[in-house]
Protein backbone atom coordinates (compact mmCIF):
# COMPACT_ATOMS: atom_id res chain seq x y z
CA UNK A 1 0.00 0.00 0.00
CA UNK A 2 1.13 3.55 -0.49
CA UNK A 3 0.17 4.87 2.34
CA UNK A 4 3.99 5.48 4.39
CA UNK A 5 4.71 3.68 7.71
CA UNK A 6 7.27 3.47 9.86
CA UNK A 7 8.29 -0.11 9.99
CA UNK A 8 11.01 -1.12 12.68
CA UNK A 9 14.27 -2.96 11.16
CA UNK A 10 17.82 -3.41 11.96
CA UNK A 11 19.64 -0.25 12.32
CA UNK A 12 21.58 0.01 9.18
CA UNK A 13 20.61 -3.39 7.89
CA UNK A 14 22.14 -2.74 4.78
CA UNK A 15 25.16 -2.22 6.17
CA UNK A 16 24.79 -4.99 8.35
CA UNK A 17 27.43 -7.18 6.73
CA UNK A 18 30.03 -4.66 5.95
CA UNK A 19 30.67 -3.40 9.09
CA UNK A 20 30.60 -6.72 11.07
CA UNK A 21 33.86 -6.93 13.21
CA UNK A 22 36.61 -9.36 13.13
CA UNK A 23 36.39 -10.49 16.87
CA UNK A 24 35.07 -13.88 15.25
CA UNK A 25 37.59 -13.73 12.28
CA UNK A 26 40.86 -16.16 13.03
CA UNK A 27 44.12 -14.81 10.96
CA UNK A 28 43.27 -17.97 8.68
CA UNK A 29 39.94 -17.00 7.88
CA UNK A 30 40.97 -13.46 6.72
CA UNK A 31 40.64 -13.70 2.95
CA UNK A 32 37.22 -15.59 3.15
CA UNK A 33 36.20 -12.55 5.28
CA UNK A 34 37.11 -10.26 2.73
CA UNK A 35 35.63 -11.82 0.13
CA UNK A 36 32.56 -12.29 1.78
CA UNK A 37 32.45 -8.44 2.78
CA UNK A 38 33.47 -7.66 -1.35
CA UNK A 39 30.58 -9.55 -2.27
CA UNK A 40 28.19 -8.32 0.18
CA UNK A 41 29.29 -5.04 -1.45
CA UNK A 42 28.16 -6.00 -4.80
CA UNK A 43 24.87 -7.96 -3.82
CA UNK A 44 26.67 -10.89 -5.10
CA UNK A 45 24.62 -12.63 -2.41
CA UNK A 46 25.94 -16.40 -3.97
CA UNK A 47 29.46 -15.64 -2.70
CA UNK A 48 28.53 -13.95 -0.11
CA UNK A 49 26.71 -16.91 1.72
CA UNK A 50 29.50 -19.19 0.32
CA UNK A 51 31.62 -17.33 2.20
CA UNK A 52 29.93 -16.72 5.52
CA UNK A 53 29.13 -20.53 5.77
CA UNK A 54 32.71 -20.97 5.86
CA UNK A 55 33.57 -18.53 8.11
CA UNK A 56 30.92 -19.90 10.61
CA UNK A 57 32.66 -23.23 10.24
CA UNK A 58 34.96 -21.84 12.45
CA UNK A 59 32.81 -19.68 14.45
CA UNK A 60 29.60 -21.41 14.86
CA UNK A 61 27.86 -19.17 17.50
CA UNK A 62 29.07 -15.49 15.94
CA UNK A 63 25.57 -13.59 15.86
CA UNK A 64 27.11 -11.34 12.97
CA UNK A 65 27.87 -14.09 11.40
CA UNK A 66 25.19 -15.75 11.50
CA UNK A 67 22.78 -12.96 10.87
CA UNK A 68 24.95 -12.26 7.47
CA UNK A 69 25.05 -15.87 5.86
CA UNK A 70 21.42 -16.18 7.48
CA UNK A 71 20.20 -13.03 5.50
CA UNK A 72 22.45 -14.15 2.11
CA UNK A 73 20.56 -17.77 2.41
CA UNK A 74 17.00 -16.04 2.88
CA UNK A 75 17.61 -13.52 0.06
CA UNK A 76 18.43 -16.16 -2.41
CA UNK A 77 15.40 -18.26 -1.73
CA UNK A 78 17.55 -20.76 -0.02
CA UNK A 79 15.24 -21.68 2.65
CA UNK A 80 16.11 -24.59 4.27
CA UNK A 81 19.19 -23.43 4.58
CA UNK A 82 18.00 -20.05 6.31
CA UNK A 83 15.42 -22.38 8.84
CA UNK A 84 17.80 -24.18 9.82
CA UNK A 85 20.00 -20.86 10.48
CA UNK A 86 17.40 -19.71 12.61
CA UNK A 87 16.41 -22.22 14.58
CA UNK A 88 19.82 -22.29 16.07
CA UNK A 89 19.58 -18.25 16.95
CA UNK A 90 17.89 -16.66 19.62
CA UNK A 91 16.72 -13.41 18.52
CA UNK A 92 14.71 -12.39 21.19
CA UNK A 93 18.09 -12.53 23.39
CA UNK A 94 20.38 -11.34 21.04
CA UNK A 95 18.61 -9.12 19.14
CA UNK A 96 18.25 -10.44 15.03
CA UNK A 97 15.11 -9.59 13.64
CA UNK A 98 16.25 -11.32 10.38
CA UNK A 99 15.77 -14.34 12.55
CA UNK A 100 12.75 -13.67 14.10
CA UNK A 101 10.88 -13.07 10.88
CA UNK A 102 12.30 -16.53 9.67
CA UNK A 103 11.39 -18.40 12.70
CA UNK A 104 8.01 -16.78 12.69
CA UNK A 105 7.64 -17.92 9.11
CA UNK A 106 8.36 -21.37 9.65
CA UNK A 107 5.84 -21.70 12.21
CA UNK A 108 3.22 -20.19 10.11
CA UNK A 109 4.41 -22.59 7.40
CA UNK A 110 3.89 -25.33 9.79
CA UNK A 111 0.95 -23.55 11.01
CA UNK A 112 2.10 -23.28 14.50
CA UNK A 113 -0.09 -20.23 15.53
CA UNK A 114 0.69 -21.21 18.92
CA UNK A 115 4.24 -21.07 18.75
CA UNK A 116 4.10 -17.90 16.24
CA UNK A 117 2.06 -16.38 19.06
CA UNK A 118 4.35 -17.62 21.77
CA UNK A 119 7.15 -15.64 19.58
CA UNK A 120 5.05 -12.26 18.86
CA UNK A 121 4.78 -12.20 23.02
CA UNK A 122 8.49 -13.25 23.41
CA UNK A 123 9.66 -10.22 21.02
CA UNK A 124 7.75 -7.81 23.39
CA UNK A 125 10.59 -7.63 25.42
CA UNK A 126 12.67 -8.13 23.27
CA UNK A 127 16.16 -5.85 22.02
CA UNK A 128 14.73 -3.43 19.49
CA UNK A 129 16.81 -4.56 16.92
CA UNK A 130 15.04 -8.06 17.06
CA UNK A 131 11.51 -6.30 17.10
CA UNK A 132 9.73 -6.87 13.53
CA UNK A 133 8.04 -3.58 14.49
CA UNK A 134 4.10 -2.53 15.43
CA UNK A 135 2.84 -2.74 11.75
CA UNK A 136 4.43 -6.65 11.34
CA UNK A 137 3.44 -8.20 14.53
CA UNK A 138 0.16 -6.30 15.01
CA UNK A 139 -1.02 -8.17 11.46
CA UNK A 140 1.03 -11.32 12.10
CA UNK A 141 -0.79 -11.83 15.37
CA UNK A 142 -4.26 -11.04 13.96
CA UNK A 143 -3.77 -13.54 11.67
CA UNK A 144 -2.09 -16.22 13.93
CA UNK A 145 -5.55 -15.73 16.00
CA UNK A 146 -7.47 -16.57 13.23
CA UNK A 147 -5.35 -19.56 12.13
CA UNK A 148 -6.10 -20.85 15.97
CA UNK A 149 -9.81 -20.44 15.01
CA UNK A 150 -10.62 -17.75 17.29
CA UNK A 151 -12.02 -15.12 14.55
CA UNK A 152 -13.74 -12.70 16.73
CA UNK A 153 -10.26 -12.18 18.53
CA UNK A 154 -8.88 -11.61 15.28
CA UNK A 155 -11.16 -9.17 14.23
CA UNK A 156 -10.76 -7.79 17.90
CA UNK A 157 -6.71 -7.71 17.75
CA UNK A 158 -7.22 -5.59 13.83
CA UNK A 159 -9.50 -3.12 15.41
CA UNK A 160 -7.26 -2.75 18.39
CA UNK A 161 -4.32 -1.43 15.48
CA UNK A 162 -6.14 -0.05 13.55
CA UNK A 163 -6.22 2.93 16.62
CA UNK A 164 -2.77 3.10 16.05
CA UNK A 165 -1.61 6.24 14.07
CA UNK A 166 -0.25 5.33 10.66
CA UNK A 167 -1.51 1.39 10.67
CA UNK A 168 -5.47 1.90 10.19
CA UNK A 169 -5.27 1.12 5.86
CA UNK A 170 -3.77 -1.55 6.92
CA UNK A 171 -5.52 -2.90 9.67
CA UNK A 172 -8.60 -2.48 7.79
CA UNK A 173 -7.64 -4.03 4.20
CA UNK A 174 -6.31 -7.48 6.50
CA UNK A 175 -9.48 -7.53 8.24
CA UNK A 176 -11.19 -7.45 5.12
CA UNK A 177 -9.12 -10.25 3.51
CA UNK A 178 -9.79 -12.10 6.83
CA UNK A 179 -13.46 -11.57 6.92
CA UNK A 180 -13.36 -13.08 3.19
CA UNK A 181 -11.65 -15.87 3.92
CA UNK A 182 -14.62 -17.08 6.41
CA UNK A 183 -17.14 -15.93 3.81
CA UNK A 184 -18.18 -12.51 5.84
CA UNK A 185 -18.08 -10.73 1.93
CA UNK A 186 -20.82 -8.15 3.47
CA UNK A 187 -18.51 -6.80 5.93
CA UNK A 188 -14.99 -7.82 3.81
CA UNK A 189 -17.10 -4.76 0.84
CA UNK A 190 -18.41 -2.82 4.02
CA UNK A 191 -14.67 -2.30 5.14
CA UNK A 192 -13.31 -1.40 1.05
CA UNK A 193 -15.97 0.69 0.32
CA UNK A 194 -15.44 2.69 3.39
CA UNK A 195 -12.90 5.09 4.71
CA UNK A 196 -9.98 2.92 4.45
CA UNK A 197 -11.01 2.73 0.44
CA UNK A 198 -8.71 5.68 -1.07
CA UNK A 199 -5.50 4.15 0.75
CA UNK A 200 -6.10 0.46 -0.51
CA UNK A 201 -7.02 1.14 -4.30
CA UNK A 202 -3.89 2.20 -4.16
CA UNK A 203 -2.86 -1.44 -4.55
CA UNK A 204 -3.73 -3.85 -7.20
CA UNK A 205 -3.78 -6.61 -4.70
CA UNK A 206 -6.39 -4.97 -3.13
CA UNK A 207 -8.14 -3.95 -5.64
CA UNK A 208 -8.77 -7.51 -7.04
CA UNK A 209 -9.60 -8.75 -3.81
CA UNK A 210 -12.61 -6.34 -3.85
CA UNK A 211 -13.42 -7.79 -7.42
CA UNK A 212 -13.52 -11.51 -6.15
CA UNK A 213 -15.67 -10.05 -3.27
CA UNK A 214 -17.85 -7.74 -5.54
CA UNK A 215 -18.49 -11.36 -7.27
CA UNK A 216 -19.12 -13.41 -4.42
CA UNK A 217 -21.90 -11.20 -3.45
CA UNK A 218 -23.57 -11.63 -7.00
CA UNK A 219 -22.75 -7.92 -7.58
CA UNK A 220 -20.47 -8.77 -11.15
CA UNK A 221 -21.90 -5.08 -12.19
CA UNK A 222 -20.00 -3.29 -9.51
CA UNK A 223 -17.28 -5.17 -9.66
CA UNK A 224 -16.40 -4.15 -13.67
CA UNK A 225 -17.41 -0.52 -12.45
CA UNK A 226 -14.44 -0.90 -10.11
CA UNK A 227 -12.31 -2.54 -12.46
CA UNK A 228 -13.07 0.40 -14.78
CA UNK A 229 -12.68 3.30 -12.49
CA UNK A 230 -9.32 2.02 -10.90
CA UNK A 231 -7.75 0.92 -14.20
CA UNK A 232 -9.31 2.63 -16.71
CA UNK A 233 -7.92 2.25 -20.26
CA UNK A 234 -4.96 0.36 -18.76
CA UNK A 235 -6.83 -2.94 -18.49
CA UNK A 236 -3.64 -5.79 -18.91
CA UNK A 237 -4.45 -9.01 -20.12
CA UNK A 238 -5.23 -10.37 -16.59
CA UNK A 239 -7.55 -7.58 -16.14
CA UNK A 240 -9.26 -8.00 -19.33
CA UNK A 241 -9.68 -11.77 -18.93
CA UNK A 242 -11.38 -10.89 -14.92
CA UNK A 243 -13.78 -8.53 -16.73
CA UNK A 244 -14.67 -10.67 -19.11
CA UNK A 245 -15.68 -13.38 -16.46
CA UNK A 246 -17.63 -10.82 -15.10
CA UNK A 247 -19.13 -9.78 -18.15
CA UNK A 248 -20.38 -13.22 -18.71
CA UNK A 249 -22.11 -13.78 -15.31
CA UNK A 250 -19.63 -15.60 -13.92
CA UNK A 251 -18.64 -15.94 -10.34
CA UNK A 252 -15.01 -15.18 -9.30
CA UNK A 253 -13.66 -17.09 -6.48
CA UNK A 254 -12.06 -15.43 -3.61
CA UNK A 255 -8.58 -16.41 -4.00
CA UNK A 256 -6.44 -13.98 -2.82
CA UNK A 257 -6.09 -15.54 0.83
CA UNK A 258 -7.06 -19.16 1.31
CA UNK A 259 -6.05 -19.67 4.78
CA UNK A 260 -4.70 -17.81 7.62
CA UNK A 261 -0.85 -19.19 6.64
CA UNK A 262 -1.89 -17.11 2.97
CA UNK A 263 -3.03 -13.99 5.43
CA UNK A 264 0.53 -14.01 6.77
CA UNK A 265 2.00 -14.31 3.40
CA UNK A 266 0.27 -11.41 2.76
CA UNK A 267 1.65 -9.25 5.92
CA UNK A 268 5.38 -10.37 4.47
CA UNK A 269 4.46 -9.22 1.25
CA UNK A 270 2.44 -5.93 2.54
CA UNK A 271 5.71 -4.45 4.40
CA UNK A 272 8.22 -5.67 1.08
CA UNK A 273 5.89 -3.30 -1.12
CA UNK A 274 6.08 -0.44 1.45
CA UNK A 275 9.66 -1.16 1.89
CA UNK A 276 10.84 -1.45 -1.73
CA UNK A 277 10.89 2.14 -2.54
CA UNK A 278 11.96 3.22 0.96
CA UNK A 279 14.92 0.65 1.57
CA UNK A 280 15.98 -0.60 -2.00
CA UNK A 281 18.47 -3.13 0.07
CA UNK A 282 17.80 -6.37 1.27
CA UNK A 283 15.15 -5.88 3.75
CA UNK A 284 12.30 -5.40 1.24
CA UNK A 285 13.58 -8.84 -0.28
CA UNK A 286 13.79 -10.83 3.20
CA UNK A 287 10.64 -9.87 3.12
CA UNK A 288 9.17 -10.68 -0.33
CA UNK A 289 11.14 -14.09 0.21
CA UNK A 290 9.11 -14.93 3.16
CA UNK A 291 6.04 -14.03 1.21
CA UNK A 292 6.78 -16.43 -1.55
CA UNK A 293 7.75 -18.87 1.22
CA UNK A 294 4.39 -19.24 2.67
CA UNK A 295 3.16 -19.36 -0.40
CA UNK A 296 5.02 -20.08 -3.76
CA UNK A 297 1.81 -19.39 -6.11
CA UNK A 298 2.39 -15.60 -4.67
CA UNK A 299 3.12 -14.42 -8.50
CA UNK A 300 2.84 -10.88 -7.37
CA UNK A 301 5.60 -11.62 -4.87
CA UNK A 302 7.66 -13.31 -7.26
CA UNK A 303 7.46 -10.38 -9.54
CA UNK A 304 8.65 -8.16 -6.83
CA UNK A 305 11.77 -10.00 -6.11
CA UNK A 306 12.81 -9.94 -9.36
CA UNK A 307 12.22 -5.81 -9.70
CA UNK A 308 13.99 -5.90 -6.43
CA UNK A 309 16.86 -7.47 -7.96
CA UNK A 310 17.23 -5.57 -10.99
CA UNK A 311 17.06 -2.53 -9.36
CA UNK A 312 20.72 -3.80 -7.40
CA UNK A 313 21.79 -4.82 -11.13
CA UNK A 314 21.36 -8.98 -9.94
CA UNK A 315 20.14 -9.73 -12.99
CA UNK A 316 21.34 -13.13 -12.93
CA UNK A 317 18.87 -13.31 -9.97
CA UNK A 318 16.30 -11.50 -11.66
CA UNK A 319 16.24 -13.68 -14.70
CA UNK A 320 15.22 -16.81 -11.48
CA UNK A 321 13.07 -14.73 -10.08
CA UNK A 322 10.42 -14.15 -12.99
CA UNK A 323 10.76 -17.87 -13.77
CA UNK A 324 9.57 -18.94 -10.22
CA UNK A 325 5.85 -17.72 -12.16
CA UNK A 326 3.83 -20.69 -13.70
CA UNK A 327 3.53 -20.68 -17.14
CA UNK A 328 0.06 -21.35 -15.99
CA UNK A 329 -0.70 -18.44 -14.12
CA UNK A 330 -2.60 -15.22 -15.15
CA UNK A 331 0.69 -12.88 -15.18
CA UNK A 332 2.73 -15.50 -17.28
CA UNK A 333 3.38 -13.44 -19.84
CA UNK A 334 4.44 -10.19 -17.72
CA UNK A 335 6.62 -11.97 -15.61
CA UNK A 336 8.02 -13.35 -19.22
CA UNK A 337 8.39 -10.32 -20.51
CA UNK A 338 10.46 -9.43 -17.44
CA UNK A 339 12.51 -11.99 -17.62
CA UNK A 340 13.81 -11.09 -21.28
CA UNK A 341 14.43 -7.35 -20.48
CA UNK A 342 16.68 -8.65 -17.69
CA UNK A 343 17.78 -10.78 -19.70
CA UNK A 344 18.79 -7.93 -22.28
CA UNK A 345 20.08 -5.93 -19.58
CA UNK A 346 22.53 -9.31 -18.82
CA UNK A 347 23.88 -9.15 -22.02
CA UNK A 348 21.81 -12.10 -23.40
CA UNK A 349 20.08 -10.63 -26.07
CA UNK A 350 19.51 -13.87 -28.32
CA UNK A 351 18.21 -15.69 -25.18
CA UNK A 352 15.53 -13.09 -24.08
CA UNK A 353 14.64 -12.88 -27.72
CA UNK A 354 13.81 -16.49 -27.76
CA UNK A 355 11.71 -16.04 -25.03
CA UNK A 356 9.82 -13.21 -26.61
CA UNK A 357 9.25 -15.44 -29.98
CA UNK A 358 8.26 -18.51 -27.53
CA UNK A 359 5.74 -16.13 -25.91
CA UNK A 360 4.78 -14.76 -29.21
CA UNK A 361 3.66 -18.22 -29.92
CA UNK A 362 1.78 -19.04 -26.53
CA UNK A 363 0.37 -15.56 -26.02
CA UNK A 364 -0.47 -14.52 -29.56
CA UNK A 365 -3.10 -11.72 -28.74
CA UNK A 366 -1.00 -9.70 -26.52
CA UNK A 367 0.46 -6.63 -28.30
CA UNK A 368 3.01 -5.81 -25.46
CA UNK A 369 4.32 -9.17 -26.60
CA UNK A 370 4.77 -8.22 -30.05
CA UNK A 371 6.18 -4.82 -28.78
CA UNK A 372 8.71 -6.14 -26.83
CA UNK A 373 9.97 -8.44 -29.35
CA UNK A 374 10.31 -5.78 -31.89
CA UNK A 375 11.90 -3.94 -29.58
CA UNK A 376 14.58 -6.21 -28.76
CA UNK A 377 15.30 -7.01 -32.58
CA UNK A 378 15.59 -3.69 -32.92
CA UNK A 379 18.16 -3.33 -31.27
CA UNK A 380 20.01 -6.19 -32.57
CA UNK A 381 19.72 -3.89 -36.16
CA UNK A 382 17.52 -6.98 -37.20
CA UNK A 383 14.88 -4.27 -38.73
CA UNK A 384 13.01 -6.17 -41.21
CA UNK A 385 11.99 -8.57 -38.24
CA UNK A 386 10.88 -5.85 -35.94
CA UNK A 387 9.16 -4.40 -38.56
CA UNK A 388 6.81 -7.58 -38.41
CA UNK A 389 6.82 -7.90 -34.99
CA UNK A 390 5.06 -4.32 -34.69
CA UNK A 391 2.90 -4.65 -37.43
CA UNK A 392 1.22 -7.78 -35.46
CA UNK A 393 1.19 -5.30 -32.39
CA UNK A 394 -0.30 -2.64 -34.30
CA UNK A 395 -3.04 -4.97 -35.86
CA UNK A 396 -3.67 -6.23 -32.07
CA UNK A 397 -4.05 -2.60 -30.69
CA UNK A 398 -6.83 -2.13 -32.23
CA UNK A 399 -7.57 1.80 -32.63
CA UNK A 400 -4.22 3.90 -32.37
CA UNK A 401 -4.68 5.78 -28.56
CA UNK A 402 -2.16 8.70 -27.69
CA UNK A 403 -0.04 6.15 -25.61
CA UNK A 404 0.36 4.11 -28.96
CA UNK A 405 2.56 6.94 -30.18
CA UNK A 406 5.83 4.68 -29.47
CA UNK A 407 5.09 1.39 -31.35
CA UNK A 408 4.12 4.01 -34.71
CA UNK A 409 7.76 5.49 -33.67
CA UNK A 410 9.91 2.63 -33.43
CA UNK A 411 8.21 0.81 -36.25
CA UNK A 412 9.22 4.18 -37.93
CA UNK A 413 12.82 3.53 -36.96
CA UNK A 414 12.89 -0.41 -38.65
CA UNK A 415 11.82 0.99 -41.25
CA UNK A 416 14.07 3.90 -42.27
CA UNK A 417 16.96 1.30 -41.36
CA UNK A 418 15.12 -0.75 -43.65
CA UNK A 419 15.50 1.71 -46.47
CA UNK A 420 11.33 2.21 -46.57
CA UNK A 421 11.59 6.01 -45.88
CA UNK A 422 7.84 6.55 -47.36
CA UNK A 423 6.64 4.05 -44.91
CA UNK A 424 8.65 5.18 -41.66
CA UNK A 425 7.91 8.90 -42.61
CA UNK A 426 4.51 7.92 -42.75
CA UNK A 427 4.90 5.96 -39.32
CA UNK A 428 6.67 9.20 -37.89
CA UNK A 429 3.72 11.19 -39.33
CA UNK A 430 1.26 9.02 -37.34
CA UNK A 431 3.07 9.11 -34.21
CA UNK A 432 2.70 13.00 -34.47
CA UNK A 433 -0.98 12.96 -35.02
CA UNK A 434 -1.20 10.69 -31.96
CA UNK A 435 1.38 12.63 -29.46
CA UNK A 436 2.28 16.06 -31.24
CA UNK A 437 5.06 16.50 -28.33
CA UNK A 438 6.94 13.97 -28.46
CA UNK A 439 10.79 15.21 -28.65
CA UNK A 440 12.27 12.03 -29.52
CA UNK A 441 9.54 11.72 -32.68
CA UNK A 442 10.00 15.37 -33.45
CA UNK A 443 14.33 14.97 -33.56
CA UNK A 444 14.01 11.55 -35.55
CA UNK A 445 11.82 12.72 -38.15
CA UNK A 446 13.35 16.30 -38.11
CA UNK A 447 17.01 15.12 -38.52
CA UNK A 448 15.92 12.70 -41.18
CA UNK A 449 14.33 15.48 -43.07
CA UNK A 450 18.24 16.83 -42.67
CA UNK A 451 19.95 14.22 -43.56
CA UNK A 452 17.66 13.67 -47.03
CA UNK A 453 18.01 17.73 -47.72
CA UNK A 454 13.67 17.44 -47.58
CA UNK A 455 11.61 19.85 -45.85
CA UNK A 456 14.43 21.93 -44.34
CA UNK A 457 12.78 24.54 -42.71
CA UNK A 458 9.96 22.29 -41.22
CA UNK A 459 12.74 19.99 -40.06
CA UNK A 460 14.44 22.82 -38.39
CA UNK A 461 10.82 24.05 -36.53
CA UNK A 462 10.57 20.30 -35.31
CA UNK A 463 14.19 20.09 -34.20
CA UNK A 464 13.84 23.32 -32.58
CA UNK A 465 10.88 22.15 -30.35
CA UNK A 466 12.47 18.95 -29.87
CA UNK A 467 15.51 21.05 -27.94
CA UNK A 468 13.00 23.04 -26.26
CA UNK A 469 11.33 19.98 -24.85
CA UNK A 470 14.64 18.23 -23.93
CA UNK A 471 17.32 20.77 -24.06
CA UNK A 472 19.82 18.85 -22.19
CA UNK A 473 20.09 15.98 -24.32
CA UNK A 474 23.08 16.28 -26.77
CA UNK A 475 21.79 14.32 -29.61
CA UNK A 476 18.68 16.72 -29.95
CA UNK A 477 21.24 19.80 -29.28
CA UNK A 478 23.19 17.91 -32.26
CA UNK A 479 20.13 17.91 -34.32
CA UNK A 480 19.56 21.34 -33.93
CA UNK A 481 23.38 22.28 -35.09
CA UNK A 482 23.25 20.14 -38.07
CA UNK A 483 20.03 21.39 -39.33
CA UNK A 484 21.85 24.58 -38.83
CA UNK A 485 24.65 23.34 -40.45
CA UNK A 486 22.62 21.85 -43.39
CA UNK A 487 20.89 25.44 -44.00
CA UNK A 488 24.33 26.88 -44.23
CA UNK A 489 23.93 28.86 -40.83
CA UNK A 490 27.13 27.94 -39.49
CA UNK A 491 27.56 30.59 -36.64
CA UNK A 492 24.75 29.32 -35.00
CA UNK A 493 25.86 25.60 -35.81
CA UNK A 494 28.84 26.18 -34.03
CA UNK A 495 27.32 27.70 -30.98
CA UNK A 496 24.57 24.40 -30.73
CA UNK A 497 27.64 21.57 -31.69
CA UNK A 498 29.88 22.78 -29.13
CA UNK A 499 26.66 23.10 -26.81
CA UNK A 500 26.19 19.27 -27.63
CA UNK A 501 29.59 17.84 -27.64
CA UNK A 502 29.21 19.54 -23.64
CA UNK A 503 26.70 17.28 -23.15
CA UNK A 504 27.60 14.09 -24.41
CA UNK A 505 31.64 14.50 -24.46
CA UNK A 506 32.56 11.34 -26.12
CA UNK A 507 30.61 10.37 -28.27
CA UNK A 508 32.04 9.78 -31.84
CA UNK A 509 29.23 11.33 -34.33
CA UNK A 510 29.04 14.07 -32.37
CA UNK A 511 32.41 15.17 -32.08
CA UNK A 512 32.60 14.53 -35.78
CA UNK A 513 30.14 16.70 -36.26
CA UNK A 514 31.79 19.74 -34.67
CA UNK A 515 34.56 19.13 -36.88
CA UNK A 516 32.35 19.75 -40.28
CA UNK A 517 30.92 23.13 -38.43
CA UNK A 518 34.15 24.39 -37.64
CA UNK A 519 35.75 23.76 -41.34
CA UNK A 520 32.78 25.78 -42.70
CA UNK A 521 33.66 28.32 -40.22
CA UNK A 522 37.34 28.32 -41.11
CA UNK A 523 38.44 26.92 -37.77
CA UNK A 524 40.60 24.09 -39.95
CA UNK A 525 42.89 23.12 -36.93
CA UNK A 526 40.35 22.81 -34.55
CA UNK A 527 38.29 20.82 -37.41
CA UNK A 528 41.06 18.19 -37.38
CA UNK A 529 41.29 17.98 -33.53
CA UNK A 530 37.50 17.01 -33.52
CA UNK A 531 37.74 14.84 -36.01
CA UNK A 532 40.81 12.90 -34.19
CA UNK A 533 38.77 12.63 -31.05
CA UNK A 534 35.91 11.32 -33.30
CA UNK A 535 37.98 8.62 -34.19
CA UNK A 536 39.65 7.83 -30.86
CA UNK A 537 35.88 7.50 -29.19
CA UNK A 538 35.09 5.25 -32.09
CA UNK A 539 33.80 2.72 -33.23
CA UNK A 540 30.14 4.21 -33.35
CA UNK A 541 27.31 2.63 -36.18
CA UNK A 542 26.76 5.51 -37.75
CA UNK A 543 30.45 7.38 -37.99
CA UNK A 544 32.67 5.99 -41.44
CA UNK A 545 36.12 5.81 -40.23
CA UNK A 546 37.84 5.86 -43.68
CA UNK A 547 35.28 8.94 -44.32
CA UNK A 548 36.91 11.03 -40.84
CA UNK A 549 40.28 10.21 -41.84
CA UNK A 550 40.09 10.91 -45.45
CA UNK A 551 39.08 14.21 -43.77
CA UNK A 552 41.48 14.80 -41.69
CA UNK A 553 44.08 14.41 -45.18
CA UNK A 554 42.23 15.93 -47.42
CA UNK A 555 39.81 18.73 -45.69
CA UNK A 556 36.21 18.44 -46.08
CA UNK A 557 35.93 20.15 -49.27
CA UNK A 558 37.59 17.57 -51.29
CA UNK A 559 36.35 14.78 -49.38
CA UNK A 560 32.95 16.74 -50.58
CA UNK A 561 33.88 16.63 -54.39
CA UNK A 562 35.63 13.32 -54.56
CA UNK A 563 32.50 11.91 -53.09
CA UNK A 564 30.37 13.82 -56.01
CA UNK A 565 28.12 15.56 -53.50
CA UNK A 566 27.16 19.48 -53.59
CA UNK A 567 30.26 21.94 -51.81
CA UNK A 568 29.20 23.50 -48.72
CA UNK A 569 26.65 26.11 -49.02
CA UNK A 570 27.51 29.91 -48.60
CA UNK A 571 27.67 30.90 -44.61
CA UNK A 572 24.24 32.66 -43.77
CA UNK A 573 24.40 35.26 -41.41
CA UNK A 574 23.43 34.45 -38.03
CA UNK A 575 19.68 36.71 -37.92
CA UNK A 576 20.18 39.83 -35.96
CA UNK A 577 17.96 39.78 -32.23
CA UNK A 578 14.73 41.88 -31.77
CA UNK A 579 15.92 45.42 -31.30
CA UNK A 580 19.38 45.64 -32.02
CA UNK A 581 22.28 43.15 -32.99
CA UNK A 582 22.68 39.67 -31.48
CA UNK A 583 25.46 40.20 -29.24
CA UNK A 584 23.57 43.17 -27.71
Amino acid sequence: MPLPVRVARPAALAALILSLGTSAVSADSAGAYLAARAASGANDYRAAARYYDRLMAGAPADLALQEAALLAHVVLGDYDAAVKLAAGMDPSAEGSQIAALVQLAQAAQSEDYTAGLALIAQEGDAPASADPGALFSGLYRAWALAGQGQMSEATRAFDEMAEEQGLGAFAAHHKALALALVGDYEGADEILSGPAKATVRGARRAVLAHVQILSQLERNADAIALLDEVFADALDPQLTAIRARLEAGEPLPFTLVTSARDGIAEVYFTIASVLASEAPGPYPLVQARLAHYLRPDHDDAALLIASLFEAQDRYDLAIESYALVSPESPVFHASELGRAEAMVRDGRTEAAIEVLEQLSRTHPGIAGVWNALGDTLRREDRFAEAVKAYDKAIELAGEPKPADWFVWYARGIAEERSDAWARAEADFRKALELSPDQPAVLNYLGYSYVEKGENLEEALDMIQRAVAARPDSGYIVDSLGWAYFRLGRYDEAVVQMERAVELEAVDAVLNDHLGDVYWAVGRKREAEFQWRRAISFAPAPDLDLDRVRRKIELGLDKVLAEEGKPPLAPAVPAPKAEGGDAGN
